[in-house]
């Protein structure tokens, strides 16, 4: 079986992006569920939208439109919360909005035959090439090394925000950090599993995590091993049975974790938690 699997370039390339994509979340997706950023997360998803349809309408790389606006939108959220009393949901779905509907216009206006969008919506890991995986691990490595490096600043903001300032370490700049590494994470994900099952990805493999772990460094290791478990399983299943990879990967998650979550409440595995 997996020497089938493996004789393919595309299946090669998908099973590496799966595990890159696996890392990013295990990292940044926990950073992002214990932050309370899931919302926040989403949005920038959705508005990165906007920048992929401007990336077909000016005639660039879509992905690198998607970029820049996910990487302004992130920005522009902490930005404007901090400058108004407006309520972070509030601005988080003015994003959203604005961001598929700028990239439906964009695309309406784009000349020629339109695009099909669904491997950005939803996602088509089997289209990732190898310039694409080289950017994946290029932004996986530098976004972990900038997460070890750094740990305990981060691990400070994550938990004790108001402490981090006291002891004079640069929350503005950490959090806007985040908002990057958030932007550039859900970019990656495009691919694996598109803009709409993104958040997913993100938050499924550290809520698993969580039930085996309170310890921040712990939650990051196993929500890596079970990202890499579930986009594996799940290609598989997509392969075998035809049927479309990110939504295979999602669902797959979304069972394991349920039948983890049960056995865990009934303390079938008979541990604590580290």
């Amino acid at each position: 079986m997996v020497q089938s699997i493996l004789s393919y370039n595309f299946m090669q390339n998908a099973l590496a992006a799966a595990v890159v994509a696996s890392l990013i979340c295990g990292i940044i997706g926990t950073i992002i569920v214990e932050k309370g950023l899931v919302s926040m997360s989403g949005g920038i998803a959705h508005a990165s939208f906007g920048g992929i349809g401007l990336g077909y309408f000016i005639g660039i790389e879509p992905i690198i439109g998607g970029l820049l606006v996910a990487t302004g939108a992130s920005l522009g959220v902490g930005q404007i919360q901090r400058k108004t009393r407006t309520k972070a949901d509030t601005v988080i779905s003015m994003f959203w909005s604005a961001g598929m509907a700028l990239g439906i216009l964009f695309i309406a206006l784009t000349p020629g035959y339109p695009p099909d969008m669904t491997s950005y919506l939803f996602g088509d890991i089997l289209t990732v090439s190898d310039i694409y995986l080289r950017i994946m691990l290029v932004l996986a490595i530098g976004m972990s090394l900038l997460v070890f490096m750094f740990f305990n600043y981060f691990k400070l903001y994550l938990f004790d925000e108001e402490y981090a300032a006291i002891l004079g370490i640069n929350v503005l700049g950490l959090e806007r950090t985040v908002y990057v590494m958030i932007a550039l994470s859900i970019v990656v994900l495009i691919k694996v599993v598109g803009i709409i099952l993104a958040l997913a990805l993100l938050t499924i493999p550290t809520a698993t995590a969580k039930l085996f772990s309170d310890r921040l460094s712990t939650i990051m290791l196993l929500a890596t091993i079970f990202g890499v478990v579930y986009s594996l399983t799940g290609l598989c299943i997509s392969y075998y049975l035809d049927i479309p990879s990110g939504a295979s990967i999602i669902l797959n998650a979304i069972v394991i974790y349920g039948v983890l979550g049960i056995m865990r409440r009934r303390k079938a595995f008979g541990i604590k938690k580290a």
